[in-house]
């Protein structure tokens, strides 16, 4: 919980003086590809709905992205990481399905199964 900025800096330059707040929800990131992702990276392709998505209470947090005349466009093979949060990973993770798939964008590709196992309850031990 709170801004991470802050801690790290202390961290960084040994002069932490704050004790980090920490959730007990779960979190659930599902990256969206593009086209030919991992052989190749995809260019000038544009996405479409990140507004959306975040509208939907999703952080997405760009990798691959680019601004071509104002407009947002795929810039690499892992395009955007679609992040939400729910009290538990099953929560979270149909959050995190639900906001990527308002995302869109031609050849966008994304694994299905992330964290299925743990929404599920099978946990390795």
């Amino acid at each position: 919980d709170g801004d991470l900025l802050p801690l790290l800096w202390g961290a960084a330059t040994g002069e932490l003086r704050a004790v980090p707040s920490v959730s007990d929800d779960a979190a659930v990131t599902v990256v969206l590809a593009g086209d030919g992702y991992p052989q190749r990276s995809d260019s000038g392709t544009p996405v479409e709905g990140v507004e959306d998505a975040e509208a939907a209470g999703a952080l997405v947090f760009h990798a691959g992205t680019a601004l071509q005349g104002g407009r947002l466009v795929t810039s690499g093979g892992r395009v955007l990481a679609v992040t939400a949060v729910g009290e538990d990973v099953a929560a979270a993770r149909a959050q995190a399905y639900e906001a990527a798939g308002r995302v869109s964008f031609a050849g966008m590709q994304f694994r299905r199964d992330i964290a299925l196992a743990a929404a599920e309850g099978h946990v390795r031990g």
